[in-house]
């Protein structure tokens, strides 16, 4: 209980805490301890530690094999470390208890497609002469070349903040997140950002250390949003009732994004600038007064 209270706070260092103390308890009973484990899991994959979570996703399944909770999240890891062929044998595997399920129907299919892009990347790498640029190009040269506008961070006299972010807290981001975090390139060249959530109607933010480029929004959403967070408290914030967006400060106009896009395909926007490293996204619940309000004044720019 403990442990799900901090999750709930998003405090998910001591969540992992509190979980790990009540499996050194020793219960005795398989089905709590495969639960501890999969609280866990879920605890470090939003801390970025893809595979201290997927281990213990691993160790809730040899305990409870049927329990389709420990299954979505080790195919997620899977997904999150490009082990694409593992994840869909955890999706396939999850789908013969429930092939209904649309996170592992979804994911599945999406593993099947990144899957053939990794081997189209590897033969291209072949024919390069075994030339891995990614390797030494920095960020900001392959940033280029994807067309990804990237804007320095402004100085202390030079920044403004637009009315609708100004009363945004961080207090919630510890050093290891959102102030150590930095895109980086990985083994097959892809870029990994750190996202910045922000939700105006409740002041809240949510940070997201690795992004991987190609992944859909909507994945991360799926995740991110397992569980109510505590200040939803009218239950608005599901993934499917969502509205996502980006704004153009310059011109104080507000794009829509798709969520079913990747990160790159909203970086490669025309008007997308990423300001100090970090991309960032407006998260509201659909059709709310808020967000008509948020929104008033300002050109919007629907799907």
């Amino acid at each position: 209980n403990e442990g799900n209270e901090y999750f709930r706070e998003k405090d998910y260092g001591r969540a992992v805490a509190a979980y790990s103390e009540g499996l050194r308890r020793r219960c005795g009973e398989p089905e709590l301890d495969a639960v501890l484990l999969t609280n866990r899991g879920a605890a470090h994959f939003h801390m970025g530690n893809y595979r201290s979570a997927l281990n213990d996703a691993i160790q809730a399944k040899k305990l409870k094999p049927t329990h389709l909770k420990a299954i979505i999240r080790g195919a997620l890891c899977h997904m999150e470390l490009k082990n694409f062929s593992e994840a869909i044998a955890w999706c396939e595997e999850g789908l013969q208890i429930d092939s209904k399920e649309k996170k592992l129907v979804e994911m599945r299919a999406k593993a099947d497609k990144l899957k053939v892009n990794i081997k189209a990347a590897w033969h291209l790498q072949c024919l390069s002469l075994w030339d891995p640029w990614w390797e030494r190009a920095p960020c900001k040269f392959v940033c280029s070349k994807r067309n990804i506008k990237l804007v320095a961070e402004p100085s202390d006299e030079e920044e403004e903040v637009s009315d609708g972010l100004a009363e945004m807290s961080l207090d919630g981001f510890h050093s290891d997140s959102a102030t150590g975090a930095k895109v980086h390139l990985d083994a097959e060249g892809n870029l990994n950002w750190p996202v910045l959530f922000l939700y105006p109607e409740h002041e809240q933010t949510d940070f997201t250390v690795a992004f991987h480029e190609n992944s859909r929004f909507i994945d991360h959403l799926m995740v991110m949003f397992a569980e109510l967070p505590p200040w939803d408290l009218e239950k608005k914030y599901l993934p499917s009732n969502l509205e996502l967006y980006f704004e153009d400060e310059e011109r104080e106009e507000i794009y829509e994004v798709n969520p079913e896009h990747t990160l790159l395909q909203v970086l490669q926007h025309e008007r997308y600038f990423v300001k100090a490293g970090t991309p960032t996204v407006l998260v509201f619940a659909k059709r709310s007064p808020f967000s008509k309000k948020y929104f008033s004044g300002k050109k919007v720019h629907r799907l």
